[in-house]
């Protein structure tokens, strides 16, 4: 069975060594008084019930998954309704949210790094709350004062979860087709109809009520994304105390039978005349939406983080302890029959690969997880903007780079237990599975390089690259006269100018074949990524080369190094593909594939 054990080492560096938050949050007024302490006890506490409640229940829910039992009614598997009181009981779902609800108060870099733990244990149990804790921030942004009253405590207290209803089974990601309507019944609500799909946690057991988020057509709505209204549609409608009343007429038709992340409820959910209320302005409702899923995406990253994390730690584990074949300089372990296969190049690869995936990821994850606390709570309305911007330019990259990386990291780890990575007792098939999904839900990785691209990139002249650009060039300036540094600040510097001419010259060609971005929106987004990781990695480096009398801090220069020199070539070959252009793409005919 595989074991997980929370990273707070790494946490800990990168929180108070690498961005230290300790002297940040003192220029949040409304975390001002978070010190180191507190953060510490809060990680190790959540460390707890990581690997002591739901990691535990990480292969049962994979192995038993959902039931559907008819008439709408699913349940979790064995233990996850448990745990989840625990999770509610404990307070963990109101940690990230506002005092004024029930919530703690405290800041989005915490929280974050909770999550990171609780994927790692269990991506799909840690779902039923993730989802609410993204219907929460939609409410908290366009909710009215009655439904934050009504609602939004639940939320915070765990009482209640929530999900969003977007897509449909026509239209997958192309939500301007949609066809759900939402009649007005004449006393401020709305009857709402339709069917929407691959709703993930859309009926369970785990908790008393179900608040799902639908988007759906009001009678006199145009043609296209204009037309889309967000609505508030409780399984059960509140009573005249705020507690579970009457059933409303909405039902889960079924649940899908997936690849992985079996421990989850995806379901079919009917709306047959539900009564729901309007979240935000008519027909303004994928802007509503849209809090949501960029939350769900930057969510989605950190599930790839957390499954990334779990899997590199098996692997390294097993490494050290399988037998077999010995050192290519001769026996490591003479008094034994082979040496651990931690000795052979090929098996360092493969862990140094996920090990500098991973370790960039959470270092990634918690600098943007800043960059939101930054945006909602900082004093000054010039840093507000610029991490709203920063934000809004990385998100797409958050959501893509680090699950396509976790992606690779979960494959080679299973490599590195050869044909035991195929059998299920080890669990290492499981950590694959479940971070596929994750490269498909939230918008596919795809549609979130022409986001960044198109829409982050291009649209506003470079504008929002330039912001992150100027970070790089800021730090590349403090390390100038630091030669120690050259061998990552020199390669981090040409992949700047380079990234800078490439999205210049995308832009013009755009201007002559639109389909010029679509072509070399993934390569772009690639070198995006590994830009924001080599940024990062540079950093980590500077901060540990004067410490590497301690083994945590060369290993840590040490994976800069593997990175520099393994993965970051790999944008040589996105800067011929991105400028490869759109005619090899466009030139065969449909009907020829």
């Amino acid at each position: 069975m595989p074991q997980y054990t929370a990273p707070l080492r790494d946490m800990r560096f990168v929180l108070f060594e690498l961005l230290k938050v300790q002297d940040e949050l003192k220029a949040l007024p409304p975390y001002e008084a978070i010190d180191v302490e507190t953060i510490d006890a809060v990680l190790e506490e959540g460390a707890k019930f990581a690997s002591q409640v739901i990691q535990p229940l990480n292969q049962v829910g994979d192995r038993e998954g959902c039931t559907f039992h008819g008439q709408g009614v699913v349940t979790a598997p064995t233990g996850f309704k448990q745990a989840y009181a625990q999770f509610v009981d404990a307070g963990w779902p109101s940690v990230g949210c506002d005092p004024d609800f029930g919530g703690q108060g405290l800041p989005t870099i915490l929280n974050n790094r909770l999550y990171e733990m609780w994927n790692s244990a269990n991506q799909a149990w840690l779902m039923y709350a993730g989802l609410s804790h993204s219907a929460y921030e939609c409410l908290m942004a366009f909710g009215t004062d009655e439904q934050k009253q009504v609602y939004l405590t639940k939320i915070v207290s765990g009482e209640w979860t929530g999900t969003m209803c977007l897509t449909e089974p026509h239209c997958g990601t192309d939500l301007g087709i949609l066809k759900t309507r939402a009649e007005p019944k004449g006393d401020g609500s709305f009857a709402i109809t339709g069917t929407k799909i691959f709703i993930s946690a859309g009926e369970h057991d785990l908790a008393d009520n179900i608040l799902h988020l639908v988007l759906a057509r009001l009678p006199d709505a145009p043609a296209g994304t204009k037309g889309i209204s967000l609505f508030l549609v409780p399984k059960f409608l509140p009573d005249a105390n705020g507690a579970v009343g009457e059933r409303n007429s909405l039902a889960a038709g079924s649940i899908e039978h997936k690849m992985g992340i079996h421990g989850n409820a995806t379901c079919v959910m009917n709306f047959d005349a539900a009564q729901g209320w309007l979240i935000g302005e008519p027909h303004k409702g994928l802007a509503a939406m849209f809090v949501m899923m960029n939350s769900a995406r930057l969510g989605v990253g950190m599930q790839s983080l957390g499954q990334a994390e779990a899997a590199h730690q098996n692997a390294v584990a097993y490494a050290k302890d399988r037998l077999q074949g010995r050192a290519p300089t001769g026996a490591a372990l003479p008094a034994k029959a082979a040496d651990p296969i931690i000795v052979h190049p090929d098996v360092r690869r493969m862990l140094l690969t996920s090990r500098a995936y991973t370790e960039a990821g959470r270092a990634f994850t918690t600098w943007t997880a800043l960059l939101i606390d930054r945006e909602h709570a900082h004093p000054d309305p010039a840093v507000r903007e610029e991490a709203d911007e920063l934000m809004a330019l990385l998100t797409p990259v958050v959501k893509a780079f680090i699950t396509d990386t976790a992606h690779e990291t979960t494959n080679l780890c299973m490599q590195v237990y050869g044909g035991h990575g195929y059998i299920n007792e080890w669990g290492m098939d499981q950590f694959v599975r479940d971070a596929r999904i994750n490269m498909i839900y939230e918008g596919t990785n795809g549609i979130q390089a022409l986001d960044l691209l198109g829409r982050k990139v291009l649209l506003d002249g470079g504008a929002k690259f330039g912001r992150f650009a100027r970070l790089v060039e800021d730090f590349l300036k403090q390390q100038s006269g630091n030669a120690a540094m050259n061998e990552f600040t020199a390669p981090l510097a040409k992949l700047l100018a380079d990234t800078a001419r490439l999205t210049g010259e995308i832009g013009a060609k755009a201007k002559a074949d639109p389909n010029e971005v679509g072509a070399a929106s993934v390569p772009y987004l690639r070198i995006v990524g590994h830009l924001a990781y080599a940024w990062l990695w540079a950093r980590m480096a500077a901060v540990a080369l004067d410490k590497t009398d301690d083994g945590f801090y060369a290993a840590k220069v040490a994976t800069a190094r593997f990175y520099f020199a393994w993965l970051l070539p790999e944008t040589d070959h996105q800067f011929r593909a991105a400028r490869a252009g759109a005619p090899t793409l466009m030139a065969t005919p449909a009907e020829m594939f």
